[in-house]
């Protein structure tokens, strides 16, 4: 064989080993990739967050002034809740613990923050969401605001909450010993906020398959039990809240 010859098929197969290579890279790149959130769970989005909601006064549970745009730079997954709540907030909140550990050991929390701000800013004072804090073991930012705040942030992202008589017999304030006077109906789920602070995702479900903290379980009234074991059409699970981040970042 001629010398140009094999000089020849040595390039050739040089050729043929990066290709493979290359190809072997991209279907593992691709494997690995995060999709969107399945629309079972809800809906994709893509608009900016207005510059008055970014920039609303609010306040976490130590008592600091916090806004929206504080987080920039990190996708915020953010979540209604109050702490006076017997049915659902209780189960999320352990859905929520889950998912900073998994966040945790991926190494994401310095890019992705858990986000709570409260529909029952009346009893929601920093004083009790610190209280919260310490019963459940969270340690995200929780956040209270003025009842015109609230209303202005939730009404933008759809989240639905009405101040309801409290049901018979009411149930007993885990702080104070005392009846609840009133409950509050709201939408459960997650908003998905992009490190640019774009709206991506709307997710309006109960959470399903979380595991309920001793803690946590004490808060929970008949109906919470029950809605822990029976979330209905449209819950989202721990893992499909870490995907839905990945996607995000990605």
């Amino acid at each position: 064989m001629s010398s140009q010859r094999k000089l020849l098929l040595l390039v050739v197969g040089v050729f043929v080993l990066i290709g493979s290579a290359l190809s072997i890279g991209l279907s593992s790149l691709g494997a690995t990739s995060a999709g969107p959130p399945p629309a079972s769970i809800g809906d994709q989005m893509d608009r900016a967050v207005p510059a008055s909601l970014l920039e609303a006064p609010l306040t976490d549970q130590t008592g600091r002034p916090v806004t929206l745009r504080q987080f920039a730079g990190k996708v915020i997954f953010l979540v209604p809740f109050l702490t006076s709540c017997q049915e659902e907030c209780p189960v999320t909140t352990g859905a929520l613990l889950a998912l900073e550990r998994k966040l945790t050991a991926q190494r994401l929390t310095s890019k992705a923050a858990i986000v709570e701000v409260t529909v029952d800013p009346a009893r929601d004072t920093p004083e009790r969401m610190v209280a919260y804090a310490t019963l459940t073991g969270v340690t995200w930012p929780l956040l209270t605001a003025s009842p015109s705040t609230i209303a202005a942030l939730w009404h933008y992202f759809g989240i639905y909450y009405q101040v309801v008589p409290e049901g018979s017999p009411p149930g007993i304030d885990w702080q104070t010993g005392r009846s609840y006077a009133y409950d509050v109906d709201h939408s459960d789920g997650f908003i998905l906020i992009d490190p640019g602070l774009r709206e991506r995702f709307v997710a309006a479900g109960m959470v399903s398959g979380a595991t309920v903290p001793k803690p946590l379980r004490r808060l929970l009234d008949a109906q919470g039990v029950y809605d822990s074991k029976h979330p209905g059409g449209g819950s989202w699970t721990v893992e499909q809240a870490f995907n839905a981040i990945d996607w995000v970042l990605e």
